[in-house]
């Protein structure tokens, strides 16, 4: 309770800088995830993609659900909450969503579910009611609900080629559609006003490892 309540000081003092340090957070995790996959793809000359990744994911996504929040931002929030179930789902394929303990599966459900509920109650300065009577332009917001849309689609697509698969598996489609959702919200985080400095951090370095991705996968497919 006491971490609830400094934590809520906190963001009442400063919202701005709360919402960049938890965005910055979620980001330099995401970027982890990749450099982590990145590194074993690269030693292993084939795209791998280790459990650790999927962790790492859930955890940085909780993160920007609460950063979209902060920032009033529908775009974010959307697609966070779908990835978050997408999430689990690949660490329940891959057998290891059970191998966590009780307490971290329990939170894991939770913890979201009470953040939502404490955004729609929401104060002057975080809600709901904030982020439908958003400033964003139309056309930009168009735009990063399209680059949002497309990453959400390439978890979509994973999970379905997973699924059918029975096992958890990256293949080139995905890198492909992430490489252009990537592109497409890195644009909408540059026009976006005020600029979103955390979508840019975090996209500029993603499209770089996507597009080696890419690359990987087609000479392994060659191989073949």
């Amino acid at each position: 309770m006491s971490d609830f309540l400094i934590f809520n000081s906190l963001f009442l003092i400063q919202p701005e800088r709360v919402a960049l340090g938890i965005g910055l957070t979620s980001q330099l995790l995401f970027s982890s995830r990749i450099v982590l996959q990145w590194v074993q793809s690269e030693r292993a000359k084939r795209v791998l993609v280790p459990t650790l990744f999927w962790q790492i994911s859930l955890v940085s996504s909780f993160l920007m659900i609460i950063y979209g929040m902060l920032r009033h931002d529908p775009v974010i929030l959307g697609a966070q909450l779908i990835s978050y179930g997408i999430y689990i789902r690949n660490l329940q394929l891959l057998g290891e969503w059970r191998k966590l303990s009780g307490l971290f599966r329990a939170g894991a459900y939770v913890f979201p579910l009470a953040m939502l509920v404490w955004f729609v109650v929401g104060n002057r300065h975080f809600g709901l009611q904030a982020m439908l009577n958003h400033d964003i332009p139309s056309g930009v917001l168009a735009l990063g609900a399209m680059g949002q849309t497309i990453f959400l689609m390439r978890f979509v697509y994973q999970w379905l080629y997973s699924e059918r698969k029975g096992e958890s598996v990256l293949p080139l489609g995905f890198w492909l559609v992430s490489f252009v959702g990537s592109v497409l919200i890195l644009t909408y985080a540059i026009l976006r006003r005020p600029v979103d400095t955390v979508l840019i951090v975090g996209n500029i370095f993603g499209t770089v490892v996507y597009a080696r991705n890419i690359v990987l996968m087609r000479r392994e497919v060659a191989k073949l």
